[in-house]
């Protein structure tokens, strides 16, 4: 008699009670009541029970401080909201994933755990959409584990008693190896047994600070270029006043990011205007918003030709990083561009190239550049018009 056997015995019998209203309960640990009268087999069903309530589990605690009793050893799971595969796929638990949210299914350029695994996961069932966890759905592919994100709207104990399935809640993160991240990945750890695979990706993040800092830190304010960044993507695509205040890649290098003197916290629209009065040294644009840009300068020249950094070729690309949230690999191979271009003496030994193959075949466990470059994304001055 096998564990999968006996889950899916259960979890037949949670469906059954869903739909026909026979007024079986779950409990937080997922076991049901009255699953021998669900199956119609008198003596089998309760010895199956019996078995599935005494299968190896351990109790981890989640993101949101709730005692979670899991299987010793977990061998499937579902990853609902923001962060939640990404993560995964960074811990190397992909090949665990037996059901994605419907966005998943497609290929995202913008998505480098997108670009390795898209074809995997174009052909799992969907377990819900942006954030949004099918009940029903998620009991049809019988996850050992629910991995659920702290940044969506849905009550990890509600969801957990309607599956009847463990629901563990990540912090997920919108940042750049913020304290969020360190957390998800340590819980992450825990659950699919990986606590290795976490400690490796944590102590690649404090070497990439340590690194960051030891480059930066001592040169003077006043010898530092301010920077513009344009055509940040929040909540949709944006042309040149979409910019960001304390835009990660530029806050790990400590750059004079212009935004952060408004009083703004995030991404944000700015007054073109003020961009003018600004006239910054240098100026980066997401290329999520060039084609609005582009859009905006074939009507505009005249605005754009103001700025010196436009006039003296000092405009560079930044690769999209935020898509459903943060992807890590991505923005960190932005902050070591944009620090290869505003502190070129201090990065002189860094080859970017194999730079970006490091970051991404830590996080993804391949380099994705070639990728990139097909798709358009590559880093480099960018011409307007």
């Amino acid at each position: 008699m096998t564990k999968k056997w006996v889950q899916a015995v259960l979890i037949a019998a949670l469906s059954m009670s869903a739909i026909c209203g026979c007024g079986s309960s779950v409990s937080d640990t997922g076991k049901t009541q009255g699953v021998e009268a669900q199956t119609g087999e008198s003596g089998g069903a309760g010895t199956r029970e019996n078995d599935a309530q005494d299968a190896a589990v351990r109790t981890i605690t989640d993101g949101a401080d709730r005692a979670v009793e899991i299987p010793e050893e977990v061998e499937s799971v579902v990853c609902s909201g923001v962060g939640a595969l990404r993560y995964t796929c960074y811990m190397q638990a992909q090949n665990l994933v037996v059901g994605v949210e419907d966005y998943e299914q497609e290929k995202d350029s913008s998505r480098g755990y997108s670009i390795v695994n898209g074809d995997q996961f174009a052909g799992l069932p969907v377990i819900g959409g942006n954030g949004d966890p099918y009940a029903e759905e998620i009991i049809t592919t019988g996850p050992d584990v629910i991995i659920l994100s702290a940044a969506g709207g849905a009550d990890p104990d509600q969801l957990q008693q309607t599956t009847g399935i463990p629901v563990v809640v990540i912090p997920g993160s919108d940042g750049m190896m913020d304290e969020d991240a360190y957390e998800t990945l340590h819980i992450l750890g825990e659950v699919y047994g990986k606590e290795e695979r976490a400690q490796e990706l944590t102590d690649y993040m404090d070497h990439v600070k340590e690194d960051l800092t030891a480059r930066t830190s001592n040169v003077p304010k006043e010898e530092k270029p301010t920077v513009y960044v344009g055509g940040v993507s929040f909540q949709g695509l944006h042309g040149f006043d979409g910019t960001e205040a304390g835009y990660g890649p530029l806050a790990a290098i400590g750059a004079k990011n212009l935004a952060d003197e408004t009083g703004q916290t995030g991404p944000f629209n700015i007054e073109k205007e003020q961009v003018l009065a600004w006239n910054p040294d240098v100026i980066f644009l997401d290329y999520n918003g060039m084609e609005l840009i582009d859009e905006d300068y074939a009507r505009n020249p005249e605005y754009y030709e103001q700025l010196t950094a436009v006039r003296e070729g000092r405009v560079y690309s930044q690769i999209s990083f935020r898509s459903y949230a943060s992807n890590l690999d991505m923005a960190l191979a932005d902050t070591y561009y944009a620090a290869s271009v505003l502190y070129p003496e201090q990065f002189a030994d860094m080859n970017l190239e194999e730079k970006m193959a490091e970051i991404f075949d830590t996080f993804l466990g391949e380099d994705i550049s070639a990728e990139l470059k097909e798709n358009g994304y590559e880093f480099g001055p960018i011409t307007l018009g």
